[in-house]
């Protein structure tokens, strides 16, 4: 019998520091639903959210998982990533958290990934936050619109907004699990505190079920002195928390993004693919996703 230390050894070490252990191709599923709501969370932009909520998506779906995205940021960025024009839409998101008489069902989009779909935003949504302050339960709004199709995926994704106002909150209410991309730079390390501090109050007063999935390095450069001390003191700091997976930088995301497609599908068998195809394993793996 082997030890552990042994065991470790055999072992081939991640970009994290650690033995990366190997995740299994996920079996198909024989049925759909309930789905586990995530939320893509993170106050600092620019870290890599929509991108990792698109090929995510797209993973798990390549995986045979039903997957809806969800739109909450106003810039519309996700709902553009995955082919849909938002400013074309007379109702979106911001409707149905703000009005009754909508179905989701009739806003949601199929995008040009099989099993994905996305429910859009434009901004209009940036006047929900004021006009939801004087809603009944107004952090559960989201929850309520979501609660019609929880049963119709396996995995429903929400693409925060930079902030920790009232719709991060909200996606934080109706969610099980939340991932923290956080990119592989020093002063991005400095608003993860703030941001577990909010976790932490939405769990103590809205919604106990809540909790934290992983945190995505995202931006890695494994070249660069700087980025391999970033990630090694977030493995310091959040231990088993921190995914095996990295997303390394690469020209082909910005590409992707430019030509409205997932780069599972775009550039299928670059490293940028793997690499979400990893986490989506690594994701059902820990039991986070079905």
């Amino acid at each position: 019998m082997k030890d552990r230390n042994e065991l470790e050894l055999e072992l081939s070490y991640g970009p994290t520091g650690r033995p990366l252990p190997e995740f299994p191709e996920p079996t198909p599923l024989d049925s759909h639903g309930p789905a586990r709501i995530i939320s893509m969370v993170n106050q600092k932009g620019g870290v890599g959210k929509t991108t990792s909520v698109i090929n995510l998506g797209a993973a798990l779906a390549e995986y045979g998982r039903r997957v809806l995205l969800v739109d909450l940021d106003p810039q519309g960025a996700l709902s553009a990533g995955t082919g849909v024009n938002p400013y074309d839409l007379d109702v979106t998101v911001y409707n149905l958290l703000l009005e009754r008489e909508h179905d989701i069902r009739d806003v949601i989009q199929e995008t040009g990934t099989e099993n994905m779909d996305v429910l859009p935003a434009n901004i209009d949504l940036s006047a929900a936050e004021v006009q939801l302050v004087n809603e009944v339960a107004r952090e559960m709004a989201l929850a309520r619109v979501l609660r019609p199709v929880v049963d119709d995926y396996d995995v429903i994704i929400i693409d925060c907004q930079p902030s920790l106002g009232l719709l991060t909150v909200n996606a934080l209410a109706a969610s099980r699990g939340v991932i923290i991309p956080l990119e592989a730079e020093y002063f991005a390390l400095r608003g993860v505190a703030l941001l577990v501090e909010t976790i932490e109050k939405v769990q103590d007063r809205i919604n106990p079920a809540l909790e934290i999935d992983g945190i995505l390095i995202t931006m890695f450069d494994p070249r660069t002195l700087h980025a391999r001390e970033v990630c090694a003191r977030v493995v310091e700091a959040f231990d088993d928390k921190v995914f095996h997976s990295t997303i390394n930088r690469t020209v082909k995301f910005p590409d992707a993004s430019v030509a409205a497609e997932p780069i599972i599908s775009f550039a299928s068998s670059t490293k940028g693919a793997d690499a979400y195809r990893q986490l989506a394993r690594e994701l059902i793996a820990r039991g986070s996703a079905a």
